[in-house]
């Protein structure tokens, strides 16, 4: 058990008023949860590219931003992943109001590069490519970058994460905002995957099913698909492109006229 877990459960048993825990019924209206590998991993979709992950090596954040409030219903984090430095992945502030004592924060070498000093002093990074081990889980960096010319501005070659985290008999991919790389058309034993999709930023919906077929993930959450203008992908239309490669998780990634 994490040091940030044993505080947790120490602070609910003395009755601490700093977090709220709804009740089983409000928690599920509030954070629409989904249980994997036979129940030893929930997902609790927030908002857009916002989600936590309750596992056994410990609770998970990924590119949390947004209010805190938002996180008050769900456990604290072990380990924090930030993907990289755009506004609805990284937000400093949000960070801080997240990060208990024992909490570790991964992020690629830009986003730790532009840390708050009193935040960067204990956080860890990682290259593309590279790979590290918390809590037993290995973590790697798989490279998340544009593709298509007239979009390569938005994600450069070499300076973005996604992530792959390998539990004991369980793998997840995280693809951060990117396009179909060869890297992500090479993974393999995928069980869960968070992928994106949205113009002018990432890519079409067309895209993000060519490659679930490509590499095939057992499942796979649509996520990230709101875009500028007309760039905002329909879920809907890619789980019908996907077909039987994977089976397509929905979540409510939006409030309700957000889309």
């Amino acid at each position: 058990m994490t040091q940030t877990r044993r505080t947790f459960i120490a602070r609910m048993a003395a009755g601490a008023s700093a977090i709220t825990v709804l009740p089983f019924a409000a928690h599920a209206e509030a954070h629409t949860s989904d249980t994997f590998h036979d129940g030893a991993i929930t997902v609790h979709p927030v908002h857009h590219a916002s989600f936590v992950m309750e596992t056994p090596a410990g609770v998970i954040y990924v590119d949390p931003v947004g209010e805190a409030a938002e996180y008050a219903d769900l456990p604290p984090p072990d380990l924090i992943l930030v993907t990289h430095e755009h506004g609805d992945h990284y937000n400093a502030e949000t960070l801080a109001a997240l990060i208990g004592d024992g909490t570790v924060l991964l992020t690629n070498p830009a986003v730790n590069a532009m840390l708050p000093a009193e935040m960067k002093d204990g956080a860890k990074m990682l290259d593309n490519g590279a790979s590290t081990d918390w809590e037993g889980v290995n973590i790697e960096a798989i490279p998340a970058h544009n593709t298509t010319e007239e979009r390569m501005n938005f994600h450069p070659v070499g300076r973005d994460n996604g992530y792959v985290l390998s539990f004991d008999g369980f793998r997840v991919y995280i693809s951060g905002d990117t396009e179909p790389t060869h890297e992500m058309l090479a993974l393999e034993n995928i069980d869960l995957c968070f992928l994106c999709m949205n113009l002018p930023f990432t890519m079409t919906a067309e895209q993000a099913a060519a490659a679930v077929q490509e590499f095939k993930p057992t499942f796979v959450y649509p996520y990230h698909y709101r875009g500028r203008d007309d760039g905002t992908q329909d879920p809907e239309a890619f789980a019908e492109m996907v077909g039987d490669a994977s089976s397509v998780k929905m979540a409510g990634w939006y409030k309700e006229g957000e889309i």
